[in-house]
């Protein structure tokens, strides 16, 4: 590199966005996936030992597979050549297979190929690398967003590491942007920056754990605001929102308004209106609240308050938290959307909800009961012997796969528990009910609470 080019690099340095600046070198800099790279960590020996095996790294935006790349270069003292699929064609992995080859057997140095979103490059692209992985010209280090096992041919994924990058913590976003703030050679340090904790929370929340936007808004926010007369420049929330082009709705996720905000989603949805669950939802959502709680709360809400009534509710509620875990956040909004309003207008009943209590509370004041003899399994002669399975109906020997025998202990013989409403899928199951236990589930049926 002469003079010129060296100029270039140390000026394109400078200008460079700030997520790309605060870019670590080495291990001691490096924040999150300790799971992965921990002191003392297999894979971190491993890259301390310069004995890097071919990797996929697998993570959401902004989690650190560009980074953790450059530094397993850095560390592992290999050539890095990084590519893009979005742009790079077989042409370019050609000229760096040469290259590898080349430095290889004139400097004795490995080659890592960096190829970032590795799922964009189609099977011919990828069957190009698969030779040179396989006999060691390069270590391939592929970056993607997409679940390897659908996106990456089985024969490089066999020959490689799949590795999954957690999404960042609040806390380590948090170590992050201070960072950024106080470095004065490659961050904010000289500009004498500091945030208010309002302002840090709120763009904590808005990064969606993606350190790139957490620390590109930052540096928007910082270079917007004017230095004061001591020569500091306070950034508060406004400008935060206003980095982001987005306000922040008045929301505190551990005080009483998250309380009150889950409370009348649940409850809306409780009295089929499909309208306010949208909008405390979207409450929800938009201020930064964690989609996997409203999740779990759908979750349980299609139990406790749909229940029976229609079964697929229960399914549509996972389907939600699944997508959440897919497509990630924003995206995922409209999945819970779609299972809010379908919890919102499937038929109500709490009967599993009062079912389960009764039992609970059975269970734990009621006796031990013994399992009958009849249902026990005579898996040896002595069990078999003693009476084990002895006068045991086989249902699907009988008409309708259906034989009246006694399931529950001696005490308890009778009871019942389960109490069908006549919403919905339950009304059949309350017909099936009296045919098969017509002594039990008789018309004149316990007084129940309204679901």
């Amino acid at each position: 590199m002469d003079m010129f080019e060296y100029q270039f690099e140390k000026q394109m340095s400078k200008e460079a966005p700030l997520a790309t600046r605060m870019r670590p070198t080495t291990f001691d800099e490096f924040v999150g996936q300790e799971h992965l790279v921990g002191k003392g960590r297999v894979l971190r020996k491993a890259i301390d030992a310069d004995q890097i095996p071919s990797v996929i790294l697998w993570g959401p935006p902004g989690s650190g597979k560009t980074t953790l790349a450059y530094v397993i270069a850095n560390v592992t003292r290999s050539h890095f050549s990084p590519i893009s699929a979005v742009s790079a064609g077989v042409s370019d992995l050609r000229r760096i297979i040469e290259e590898a080859r080349e430095r290889r057997k004139l400097h004795q140095q490995r080659t890592i190929l960096f190829i970032d979103e590795i799922h964009r490059f189609n099977k011919a692209q990828q069957d190009a690398v698969l030779p040179f992985v396989e006999d060691g010209t390069v270590t391939l280090i592929g970056a993607t967003t997409e679940n390897p096992s659908f996106e990456v041919i089985s024969p490089l994924l066999s020959r490689s590491k799949v590795l999954t990058l957690k999404p960042l913590s609040d806390d380590e976003l948090r170590v992050i942007i201070i960072r950024a703030l106080k470095d004065k050679l490659k961050g904010l340090g000289e500009l004498n920056a500091e945030l208010d904790e309002e302002a840090m929370d709120y763009l904590i929340t808005m990064s969606n754990n993606d350190a790139r936007i957490a620390l590109n808004t930052l540096e928007i926010a910082v270079m917007a605001t004017a230095p004061d007369a001591d020569g500091r420049r306070h950034i508060t929330l406004a400008t935060i929102e206003d980095a982001l082009q987005h306000r922040a709705p008045r929301y505190d996720r551990v005080g009483d308004q998250h309380f009150d905000l889950i409370s009348a989603l649940h409850k809306t949805l409780r009295g089929s209106d499909p309208d306010a669950a949208l909008y405390w939802l979207a409450r929800m959502l938009e201020a930064g609240e964690d989609p996997l709680y409203i999740a779990r709360r759908l979750v349980r809400f299609a139990s406790e308050d749909v229940g029976m009534a229609d079964p697929q509710a229960l399914v549509v509620a996972m389907a939600a938290q699944q997508a959440i875990h897919f497509v990630g956040i924003p995206e995922a909004n409209l999945a819970l959307a779609e299972a809010a309003v379908y919890l919102a207008t499937a038929p109500k009943s709490n009967s599993l909800y009062e079912a389960y209590s009764k039992v609970q509370m059975e269970v734990k004041q009621g006796a031990d009961q013994s399992v009958p003899l009849h249902l026990r399994n005579p898996v040896t002669p002595l069990m078999k012997g003693i009476g084990y399975g002895k006068g045991y109906k086989y249902a699907h020997d009988y008409p309708g796969h259906f034989i009246r025998q006694q399931n529950l202990p001696d005490s308890l013989e009778g009871k019942r528990f389960y109490t069908p409403s006549d919403q919905g899928y339950e009304k059949e199951v309350e017909e099936r009910l009296r045919a098969w236990w017509p002594e039990r589930y008789k018309a004149g049926k316990p007084k129940r609470k309204k679901s």
